[in-house]
């Protein structure tokens, strides 16, 4: 039970970080499950241990990373991963530790779309107003930030699973608290 618990907070933890970055947590995992047993992709997943998935992955990460501190540019890129971060996430749930095993395939690809997608929705749309309010020199920052979150998330996901579920039930009562706050301010005007 604390098994499957721990895969299924790990596939949360790899799906939410590829909503900010998409190609860092792919990344990770495949190198993780490449040269370490800290995390076993069984098939047809295990092909992201090859060393030329590996090596695109390495390039992708690296023109996501920069295009993503460039204004105008960064949003061009937001754009294009609309697809790129959701389909990763799916790949990361569906990967992660034997997940497909235990879930239908189909039930773990769309929990990675939704999870990555959503992640990925709220990034693209804070995106423009950080650009609007620091005339674009704010980008590299919160780009940086975003990068850095994904790979303590990605990181995380691995290492420490249950710590993943208790900070994203965290964070989801801390969103539930604060968005009645906000309700019963709007109902008080």
């Amino acid at each position: 039970m604390i098994e499957a618990f721990s895969n299924i907070a790990t596939a949360f933890g790899l799906s939410t970080s590829a909503g900010l970055n998409a190609y860092l947590p792919l990344l990770l995992v495949a190198v993780a499950a490449r040269y370490t047993d800290l995390i076993h992709l069984n098939k047809p997943w295990d092909v992201m241990t090859s060393p030329w998935v590996i090596g695109a992955l390495a390039v992708l990460l690296l023109i996501e990373m920069t295009a993503d501190k460039i204004p105008a540019i960064d949003t061009i890129n937001d754009g294009i991963q609309t697809f790129g971060r959701p389909v990763a996430g799916a790949i990361l749930f569906a990967a992660s530790s034997g997940v497909v095993g235990d879930l239908h395939p189909a039930l773990a690809f769309i929990a990675g779309l939704l999870l990555a997608g959503s992640v990925h929705v709220v990034k693209t749309a804070a995106r423009p107003m950080v650009t609007a309010t620091t005339a674009g020199t704010g980008n590299w920052a919160v780009s940086l930030i975003e990068d850095v979150l994904a790979l303590i998330g990605t990181i995380m996901a691995i290492l420490a699973p249950i710590l993943v579920a208790l900070t994203v039930l965290f964070g989801a009562l801390l969103g539930l608290w604060w968005w009645g706050r906000r309700q019963s301010r709007l109902a008080a005007v």
